[in-house]
């Protein structure tokens, strides 16, 4: 289709080829908080009640009026990442440091090579700056992160590769060894990490800051900080590197309300173990339930499992959430594939419970 006209109606304004030829992405996130919500991966309890109490006593009337500052933050995170304040910047979620990325690296036509099954929003971002797009499959019988398929993908000419690690929707992920075998093959491309579960798996490339110029790395506050509405996250690399992603940003996107709540969110880590400990143990009880039922599953290294639900699987999530638990079926991507994300032993159970029923 590139390079011809498409017809719209009346009225509607001829956008840019590569927005037109776009699939649109619409998430289903309306109608949401009465259910049992095991479909976004979000913390399924909620953020620390320090973050609200830190919020109640730090915010004002006069202090909303004010456009945000953030060189206080930015040293409490820096001490908390162990990184330089100058090694990051803020960003509107991990979707603004993925689009920050693209727009300070990718030309039109530069190469950039994903994963395929990935997270939605590294393809989005790559097609709105008409990147040439290579994906490289997830080996399908454990949907294992294929590092050596990747590397043999890797050209002279790729520009920027994206990697979520562990990955979403499949759950698995790399090792430290392997991200610096991709990162010395793709010595001249932009390489991102996200890291958005990283305290569900332990696997972390920020100690390989100092080593990789090439070297990007994503954090968000919307999993395990139970922070999906503030939209915060930090993208890190080297300062030099990081010069140049804060000429391609808004100086304001991230919003002072996010930005303080961040300070009281990493302040109460014993809340951020305590959670993880329970999704972990949760983790290991879906398994044992899923196996109980005979359904197939692939093992995780984040917050959520896939389960084969074969040509069932639409019709499991419609009938799950009208009993009011929410999953997302993954089966436009992996055939037969559900998504559940694992949030407390007793929201498990729950779900378990109304999946035998149906079963």
């Amino acid at each position: 289709m590139a390079g011809k006209r498409i017809e719209l109606p009346p009225g509607v304004l001829q956008p840019r080829e590569a927005v037109l030829l776009m699939a649109p992405y619409n998430p289903p996130t309306a109608g949401r908080s009465q259910h049992l919500r095991l479909d976004f991966n979000e913390n399924t309890v909620g953020s620390s009640p320090k973050v609200i109490e830190y919020l109640r006593q730090h915010l004002s009337e006069a202090k909303l009026a004010v456009y945000p500052e953030y060189e206080e933050v930015k040293q409490e995170l820096a001490g908390f990442f162990e990184v330089e304040a100058d090694d990051f910047t803020l960003t509107n979620g991990t979707d603004e440091a993925i689009q920050v990325l693209i727009n300070t690296y990718v030309d039109d036509r530069d190469e950039v090579l994903l994963l395929r099954p990935s997270y939605a929003m590294y393809r989005f971002y790559a097609e709105v700056a008409s990147a040439v797009i290579d994906e490289v499959p997830y080996r399908a019988e454990k949907l294992a992160f294929p590092l050596d398929e990747l590397l043999d993908a890797i050209r002279p000419t790729t520009r920027v590769i994206l990697i979520a690690n562990p990955n979403n929707p499949t759950g698995t992920g790399t090792s430290r060894a392997g991200i610096e075998r991709i990162l010395q093959k793709a010595s001249g491309a932009a390489v991102l990490i996200d890291e958005a579960y990283y305290e569900f798996c332990g696997v972390t490339a920020l100690p390989l800051l100092d080593d990789y110029p090439n070297l990007f790395v994503s954090r968000t506050f919307s999993k395990v900080y139970g922070m999906a509405a503030m939209r915060l996250g930090c993208l890190f690399s080297q300062s030099g590197n990081v010069e140049f992603l804060r000429k391609a940003q808004s100086p304001y996107s991230v919003n002072a309300v996010a930005a303080l709540a961040s300070r009281a969110a990493i302040a109460d880590q014993t809340y951020i173990q305590k959670y993880v400990m329970e999704v972990l143990a949760a983790r290991e009880l879906l398994y044992v339930g899923l196996e109980k039922l005979g359904i197939p599953y692939y093992e995780s290294q984040a917050n959520f499992v896939l389960f084969q639900a074969g040509t069932r699987a639409i019709e499991i999530r419609d009938e799950l959430r009208r009993r009011g638990v929410l999953v997302r079926d993954r089966s436009y991507e992996i055939p037969g594939c559900v998504r559940v994300t694992t949030g407390t032993r007793d929201q498990i159970r729950r779900f378990l419970a109304e999946l035998e029923e149906i079963w």
